[in-house]
């Protein structure tokens, strides 16, 4: 699924999941879900609003690592979309992606034998 970015202020920037991301991902009996964001696994608070029309996460970690990543946003550019990728019950792989929200796969290259 793609999410965008959402600021609510100075160090307050988490992630607007979309209502229908929210009816198809997330069951409304949890409470919490887990987030990997690079080799960082969180959990991360889902408040009764998340499914009553306002779809936000926020948590400090998150806040920090996607601004360290630069995905917070700035008066001159709309908000990062990223893509959120199901890995397991409750728990979501969090990487930037590309132009039209495909997910920026990261390549390695080993020694060929």
């Amino acid at each position: 699924m793609v999410v965008k970015t959402q600021s609510k202020g100075r160090g307050h920037t988490g992630l607007n999941v979309g209502a229908s991301n929210v009816r198809r991902y997330f069951p409304q009996q949890i409470a919490v879900i887990e987030l990997l964001l690079d080799h960082l696994q969180i959990q991360c608070g889902l408040t009764p609003d998340f499914w009553k029309g306002q779809p936000e996460i926020y948590d400090p970690r998150l806040c920090a690592w996607l601004e360290s990543k630069n995905f917070h946003e700035r008066p001159d550019r709309p908000p990062a979309s990223l893509a959120m990728i199901p890995t397991g019950k409750n728990c979501f792989r969090l990487q930037p992606t590309h132009g039209h929200g495909q997910p920026q796969i990261k390549q390695s290259f080993g020694s060929a034998d």
